[in-house]
């Protein structure tokens, strides 16, 4: 059965974007006065926990369980913030993809295969990289965003629906993913 698609992820796979999203998690927590600092190796096992939102909150179960009723309040807040200061540094980066990204996303599409992205990060940072300029959206056949499914990878709902919009059953796409 030949290849028809390959489907993306976003942070790690497409671009390098988790010391991004790390910077700007720790800028908006001293904002909002939370004593919180996430190095390198905090952040890294954190990813096992897939969405800001939810590693906000894992992070407050676990470390700082007095500050988890005040976290769940201001949840959205904080990580609509986040995500501002995420765009300002994609913008400030440039976005560049990561080493041999672009020559397989340009052979891919000279050999017909469609693209897409799944990624269960929020619309806003994915738009933040298309934007920072390597050709955005046009790219892509099919985008699927966190906002599009109810449960986050690794649950296979977003590869579902981007197969789906695609017309295309499982076995006819693979994956090129490394992290949620």
């Amino acid at each position: 059965m030949p290849l028809q698609a390959l489907l993306f992820d976003v942070d790690g796979t497409l671009a390098e974007t988790e010391e991004g999203h790390r910077e700007a998690f720790n800028a908006v927590f001293a904002e909002a006065g939370l004593e919180w600092r996430w190095d390198r190796a905090h952040y890294r096992d954190l990813l096992r926990v897939t969405g800001g939102k939810e590693r906000m909150l894992h992070h407050a179960r676990l470390h700082d369980p007095e500050s988890l009723a005040a976290v769940e309040a201001r949840l959205e807040v904080l990580h609509k913030a986040k995500n501002a200061r995420f765009s300002r540094w994609m913008k400030a980066s440039g976005g560049a993809l990561r080493p041999g990204v672009r020559r397989l996303i340009d052979e891919a599409k000279a050999a017909g295969l469609r693209l897409g992205v799944v990624t269960t990060t929020s619309r806003a940072n994915l738009e933040a990289l298309l934007a920072a300029g390597f050709g955005g959206e046009a790219l892509f056949d099919v985008i699927v965003c966190g906002e599009d499914v109810r449960r986050k990878k690794p649950d296979p709902e977003a590869y579902e629906l981007a197969l789906a919009r695609l017309d295309l059953a499982p076995p006819r796409a693979r994956r090129a993913l490394r992290s949620s």
